[in-house]
């Protein structure tokens, strides 16, 4: 009768070594049941679950003895019938990824997040890392860490409560999505300019050169937080740039700061082949300066209305505001012939909740605490190209994709 034997192997690595040790198993024919094998600074962990014959013993003699020869550890562990039909029968159970991302990753934080999966009787299958390697530097050196946990089971109701309070603790950002095909096979990404894609308000630069940045400010805040109605808020806003001169949108324009991470961001998902749009409530002569920069597909924003060099203080007809973008967001999914459950959609303020509840991922980015506690995810540390983690993308990726080809 064949009986179930987890081997596991560790040591350091070194080249041929899993070729040795399955050469082995080769040789006597044996059915592998599972397989998993990770290195850390060059030291190799390897699990093989195998079905060995009833008579193992010169399988167990000729893996020590290669044990020995390279220098590594082989231990044999049984696994019983039943465990193993349990084990077969949970394959079927919901599989969720969680998102650890931070300037650098430390215990507490692991920690932290390992006591709340935990708790809510959740098993970690693997943990990986996806950020690049960080260097040992001064802390005060901008860095970025991302390890992403595969987890099995259901979550219940309260994990995302207690994770956002774990991430306004210790200043980190966790983002837990179901781990379907979808996950991995995103194709439209859809943004807020103003506060998410640049670190700015177009209309308080606006303002600052007409000379009304306070009023304006304090509207938008507003806005923003979902206190005032967008449509009212943009005329109101709008009105009192009325008689300025057209000349100052470029003005503004050449000095908008992009958002950290932005430029890597585009340029990881341009040469993944994502389309890329831009759903602004701000105005369409800066999406459109975006739009060239960074290389982007779509811009909808808001139409100022200039007559004779000036600004009338008005902006056309149809508003992009909340369900504008939500709308706009559908069409063009639509016309890409891309399912919402591969779009992604940013934004930071309340007129983009809409938006990020309609795509199949939502990100609150940097955003104002009404949207973070209602969409799905956040990121409030971290700059626009940690998204790439939320993909399942590696900083390893990028890499190898920037790479000029050999002639």
């Amino acid at each position: 009768m064949a009986e179930l034997i987890l081997i596991n192997i560790s040591g350091a690595d070194q080249p041929g070594l899993t070729a040795a040790v399955t050469g082995i198993l080769a040789g006597y024919d044996v059915d592998i049941l599972d397989v998993g094998q990770s290195v850390i600074q060059d030291h190799l962990s390897l699990g093989i679950l195998a079905s060995l014959p009833e008579k193992s013993e010169a399988i167990y003699k000729d893996l020590l003895f290669e044990g020995r020869q390279l220098g590594i550890s082989v231990r044999f562990s049984p696994v019983a019938e039943d465990t193993y039909a349990d084990w077969v029968a949970n394959q079927g159970r919901d599989r969720h990824i969680l998102t650890l991302l931070a300037r650098r990753i430390r215990a507490r934080h692991l920690a932290a997040v390992s006591r709340v999966i935990s708790s809510h009787g959740l098993n970690i299958d693997n943990i990986t890392r996806l950020s690049g390697r960080v260097p040992l530097v001064d802390d005060s050196t901008v860095t970025k860490a991302c390890v992403e946990f595969s987890l099995r089971g259901e979550p219940g109701p309260g994990l995302r409560a207690e994770l956002l309070n774990v991430c306004a603790e210790m200043d980190i950002d966790i983002a837990v999505q179901e781990d379907t095909a979808f996950r991995r096979h995103r194709r439209l990404v859809a943004f807020d300019m103003d506060s998410t894609l640049i670190d700015t308000e177009v209309i308080n630069e606006l303002a600052a050169e007409a000379g009304v940045l306070d009023q304006v400010a304090k509207i938008t805040e507003s806005a923003m937080l979902g206190e005032m109605d967008f449509r009212e808020s943009l005329k109101a806003r709008v009105s009192l740039l009325a008689g300025l001169d057209e000349r100052v949108l470029q003005t503004v324009a050449s000095r908008l700061p992009l958002m950290e991470g932005a430029e890597h961001l585009f340029e990881t998902l341009n040469l993944l082949g994502y389309k890329t749009a831009i759903l602004s409530g701000g105005f369409s002569f800066f999406g459109e300066v975006l739009k060239h920069k960074l290389d982007i597909d779509h811009v909808f924003a808001n139409e100022l209305i200039i007559r004779d060099g000036k600004l009338t203080g008005e902006v056309s007809e149809p508003i992009v505001d909340a369900s504008r973008k939500a709308e706009l967001l559908v069409l063009l999914a639509d016309q890409e012939h891309i399912s919402m459950e591969q779009v992604i959609a940013v934004g930071d303020g309340a007129n983009d909740l809409e938006m990020l509840q309609r795509a199949g991922l939502g990100i609150a980015f940097h955003a104002k605490p009404i949207v973070k506690r209602s969409a799905e995810q956040a990121i409030s540390n971290l700059g626009l190209d940690s998204i790439l983690y939320l993909m399942g993308i590696r900083d390893r990726d990028h890499r190898k994709m920037s790479r000029p080809e050999l002639p």
